[in-house]
């Protein structure tokens, strides 16, 4: 008791003489260590319901927001719906009082501090569509108080939050750094991974200054053995593009090669397993029907069209991404030969499409190559079905 007496009365002190921005920063980090911070986690996808459910088993107060009214009360009833986050878990600390779900975002205002992990599609002409950023950092601005600290995941170009959630949070009349923090530390889920997940994978932090690099630096170190700070929200913005526009070259780069194996009646598995026997210089990617998810095959777009405010075109980039969006053209060409050899088109064909999500393992369609096939092969007359253990419809 004593101890809390004077601490509040140094931190009367120091806002008398003019440091309330310190105070702010103390009184969050004490929360933090404490864990009797709440954390508001906006969006609960395959981002955001595996980092509530993290922060929530590590003991904090988790409120969970979504528009949509079936994820609330999947998770209220402590029924998950991603495959990565077991009904079992959920439902420990649903029932613990330790996360709840809601639509309402007038609610906000109750947590100490906010990660916004919602979607950053493409528009129909392969333009960075952040409308769901800045509708939430619009929505946060309305219930923003003194002592938060907002954080943004969603993957996305660099400069998105000093130039898009910065201006939005501060419209409040809150000052970023003496009444709330901002930073930018990127999601680096693997759905369907059971080696990575939230709490093993290095976190990356970049905050709009100092003290909101430290906050998120701390309030991330709660659930992940490794967090690393960097200079600033665009280098860390920029950390995830590079990571996945590295995955994307490299597949465009060995379905190329698949290619040409095809030409020179080689094996491409057997040349990259061979190839995978050098201990050094050689990294293996698999070549594919595509690519899926929700970074990798839009990433690229989201850099190429930050390049071209800076009048530079990524050219490496951009044909590597022409390359992977092909490969459903390519694998219908395949099967159109393999059925010729055998005297049948594909008019009037029964074909079986095994695996329809982008990739094992995984409920989540978005952008799977599978979609395409299908269309193409419906639009040449082919009767198609498809199975999926994890997909029920598509």
């Amino acid at each position: 008791m004593a101890f809390s007496y004077y601490k509040l009365l140094y931190y009367a002190k120091l806002e008398m003489a003019g440091y309330e921005g310190d105070v702010t920063l103390l009184r969050l980090e004490e929360k933090i260590r404490g864990k009797s911070a709440t954390i508001g986690i906006v969006g609960l996808g395959y981002v955001g319901l595996p980092l509530a459910v993290a922060f929530a088993m590590a003991g904090f107060k988790v409120l969970g927001f979504d528009i949509r009214q079936k994820n609330v009360d999947s998770v209220n009833r402590g029924k998950s719906y991603i495959a990565d986050v077991s009904s079992d878990s959920l439902s420990s600390v649903v029932t613990g009082k330790l996360l709840e779900a809601t639509t309402d975002q007038s609610r906000l205002g109750e947590v100490d501090a906010i990660c916004i992990c919602v979607p950053t599609p493409l528009t129909p002409t392969k333009d960075p569509d952040l409308s769901y950023v800045i509708h939430e950092s619009e929505a946060i601005s309305k219930y923003l108080r003194p002592g938060q600290l907002v954080v943004l995941e969603s993957t996305t170009y660099p400069g998105t939050t000093k130039q898009v959630v910065l201006p939005n949070l501060e419209s409040s009349g809150l000052r970023c750094g003496i009444d709330f923090y901002l930073a930018y530390s990127p999601e680096r889920v693997d759905p369907g991974s059971k080696d990575h997940n939230v709490r093993n994978t290095p976190k990356i932090v970049g905050g709009i200054d100092s003290q909101s690099t430290q906050l998120a630096q701390l309030l991330y170190s709660q659930i992940a053995g490794a967090v690393l700070p960097v200079s600033c929200p665009e280098v860390a913005e920029m950390t995830k593009v590079f990571e996945n526009v590295f995955r994307s070259v490299n597949i465009a780069l060995v379905n190329e090669l698949a290619h040409l194996c095809e030409r020179m009646g080689l094996s491409v598995w057997e040349v990259i397993d061979a190839a995978s026997t050098k201990p050094f210089g050689y990294m293996p990617f698999y070549p594919g029907p595509g690519i899926g998810g929700h970074c990798i095959p839009l990433d690229p777009y989201y850099l190429a069209n930050k390049a071209r405010e800076l009048d530079f075109h990524t050219r490496f980039i951009e044909l590597a991404a022409e390359i992977n969006e092909h490969m459903p053209y390519h694998v219908v060409s395949r099967i159109l030969e393999a059925l010729s050899i055998r005297g049948k088109s594909l008019n009037g064909a029964k074909i079986l499409v095994l695996g329809v999500a982008y990739k094992k393992d995984v409920e989540d369609i978005r952008e799977s190559p599978a979609l395409k096939i299908i269309q193409l092969l419906r639009e040449k007359g082919v009767e198609v079905s498809y199975n999926d253990p994890y997909v029920s419809r598509i």
